[in-house]
């Protein structure tokens, strides 16, 4: 299982570089910086762009800068944007519908791990990583 997806790593690291700087970051400014090949940074840009994460600037001088504060944009929600609902709490036989679902031990204890986890995903921010 894997929490954190590639996109929504490379989403993190360039909103925290991108709020780091004051001016408007390039696609080529991130690849380098970042390490991340660039039809991915695209892409990711582009979908932040779109969810309205970002503002793009076309033409020469143009990028990408943060379109709300660094405090208002939580790890959680760039999450869903990238990895649709997180859910740990799926049945580990991989059955959409179980006989077991009301009463089983496993689904409980998960469930109260998955609270405190969305919890404390709901809390940090760019701004607390950058």
């Amino acid at each position: 299982m894997k929490l954190i997806t590639r996109n929504t790593d490379y989403a993190l690291r360039a909103l925290c570089y991108i709020s780091k700087n004051k001016n408007i970051v390039t696609v080529d400014e991130l690849v380098e910086k970042l390490g991340v090949p660039r039809p991915f940074m695209r892409k990711i840009l582009q979908r932040l762009n779109k969810r309205k994460i970002l503002d793009s600037f076309k033409g020469q001088g143009g990028g990408f800068r943060l379109k709300a504060l660094p405090e208002k944009i939580y790890v959680i929600e760039i999450m869903r944007i990238f990895q649709g609902k997180v859910v740990l709490n799926r049945c580990f036989l991989k059955k959409d519908v179980c006989p077991n679902k009301g009463k089983c031990v496993l689904r409980k204890k998960i469930g109260i791990i998955e609270d405190n986890l969305f919890k404390q995903l709901k809390e940090i921010t760019i701004a607390s990583l950058a």
